[in-house]
This record gives structure tokens, sequence and C-alpha cells, in this order.
């Protein structure tokens, strides 16, 4: 049921979300125990960049003490790859996820690498 509602508020903000290759979507996903962010350009349909809490960089790093720390770290990482990538301004798209959490945490730690969002 709660899936169910969180994919209605997903197509209901879609439709007025789009990235540009000037302003692309920066898109989250949350699972049980892991998150995942990506750069999306809406445009060519493709995927700028990415960063998860599965890739090897971020297992490596000392053992988070909650996830929502765990995001932040994730939301730094895409931040600091983006800038890398001359990406300064994103639209933050939450994916139907209330914007609290793991989520804030997300756009808290790309907006500390320097995105605007």
């Amino acid at each position: 049921m709660d899936q169910n509602l969180r994919l209605k508020r997903k197509k209901r903000i879609r439709k007025k979300l789009f990235g540009t290759i000037q302003k692309p979507r920066l898109t989250v996903f949350k699972s049980c125990k892991h998150i995942y962010a990506q750069i999306i350009d809406d445009f060519d349909r493709k995927t700028l960049l990415a960063a998860s809490s599965v890739e090897k960089e971020i297992k490596e790093m000392p053992k988070f003490e909650n996830k929502t720390k765990m995001a932040k770290q994730i939301g730094v990482t895409i931040g600091k790859r983006a800038m890398d990538q001359g990406i300064k301004r994103v639209v933050f798209d939450r994916n139907g996820y209330k914007f609290h959490g793991r989520i804030k945490a997300i756009a808290e730690g790309a907006k500390e690498a320097g995105l605007i969002i």
C-alpha cells in the first residue's frame, strides 16, 4: 500500500521536473539497507553521474553511526563528482519520498559540496 502511494507521488512530481544539460536532475532511491543517487540528463536520457552506498569507495570508509550519516556522505560524494564535471546547478527529485531523514541528508550533503539545488 505504502509503495503504491509513493509511486503515485513520484508520477505527480515527475510531471513537473525535467533535467537538462545545464540543470540536470538529481534523483534519489532508497532501500532498507542502501541509498543511491544519480544525476540524469532527461533531454538525452543519460545518467551523467552516480553514487551509492554499495560502492567500494564508500564501503571502505569507517562504519557510519546510522544510515542518515551515510546518506549525507553519498550527497557529498555526488556533489564533488558533479563539481568535477562542471555541473553546478541541479533539480532535486525526491522520487516520491518525503523530504526528511536520508533524502534530506543527501540534499544537504550535495549543497555542502557546492551544488545549487
